[in-house]
């Protein structure tokens, strides 16, 4: 490469580095936009390939469209990973193992038959869409219910263990109850009947005959509304915590000049009369 060529370089590198990783610029909004269609088109596809008579007639082109996006991406990852100071730090994000796991499966369908069907990983990098319509503001509130979730884990824990021995205790009475000839061929055949029944599934495959055996299934139906219930006012109530604690931490960042609150947390000036927090 000529002195006149290697001096460019670095403008090219960072012209690249806003496009590809910047919304800021025109270039770097459609550039992520035409991804996202890219990502897709490409699980579109791969859900198509599944349905038999769409194969039959456009197998060929499908086949043909998935390794030319597939060839897109490996070169969208491997341009990512060439214009970035920090390769390693990438690679090594969430979005950078996504996007390598979105490039996998159709490699790996030279080893192992159907493994293109993975493909549908690729739909989580649509996450991209946050960032580049700033909807920032989502994930934020993605964060508050993640933490009223994360509050409530030892609550829904002792909750889910009550909920397994009860469906143990009930398998087992009903196998013994029923025996064999209603179904109830064994306690873990009854313990999945007991499971179907408290979630208020009712697959219907295996039913009590017996008046007691109906009886105890129509209590265990009762208790399966009551079950249904309590994880949910665990999570409304952590939650009803979560929003609250925000709307403190938001009134703490309350505005000395105007009084307006409602700041973000980084913020370092009023939003509303420009004075620093």
């Amino acid at each position: 490469m000529s002195q006149p060529e290697f001096k460019y370089l670095p403008k090219l590198r960072k012209k690249l580095f806003e496009v590809v990783f910047g919304t800021d610029t025109r270039a770097g909004k459609l550039f992520d936009i035409v991804l996202l269609w890219a990502i897709v088109l490409s699980v579109l596809s791969v859900m198509l390939e599944s349905v038999s008579e769409i194969k039959e007639r456009f197998g060929y082109a499908l086949f043909i469209s998935e390794w030319l996006f597939t060839i897109l991406f490996t070169i969208e990852y491997t341009l990512r990973l060439t214009i970035t100071a920090k390769p390693k730090k990438y690679a090594f994000s969430f979005l950078g193992i996504v996007d390598l796991l979105a490039l996998l499966p159709t490699y790996l369908t030279l080893v192992v038959a159907g493994g293109s069907y993975l493909v549908v990983i690729r739909s989580i990098r649509l996450l991209r869409i946050f960032r580049i319509l700033k909807l920032g503001r989502y994930l934020r509130e993605a964060s508050v219910l993640s933490n009223a979730l994360s509050a409530s884990r030892h609550k829904i824990l002792v909750f889910l263990g009550a909920v397994v021995t009860l469906v143990m205790i009930m398998g087992t009475l009903m196998y013994m109850i029923e025996g064999g000839e209603s179904g109830f061929t064994s306690i873990p055949r009854s313990i999945y009947w007991a499971i179907v029944t408290v979630t208020t599934v009712g697959y219907g495959d295996i039913a009590p005959q017996t008046v007691f055996g109906q009886f105890v299934a129509s209590a265990l139906m009762l208790m399966g509304y009551a079950i249904i219930a309590v994880p949910t006012g665990i999570v409304t109530t952590e939650l009803a915590n979560a929003e609250k604690e925000k709307k403190e931490s938001e009134a703490k960042r309350a505005c000395s000049e105007c009084g307006k609150s409602g700041h973000e947390r980084d913020a370092v000036y009023c939003k509303y009369c420009s004075a620093k927090l």
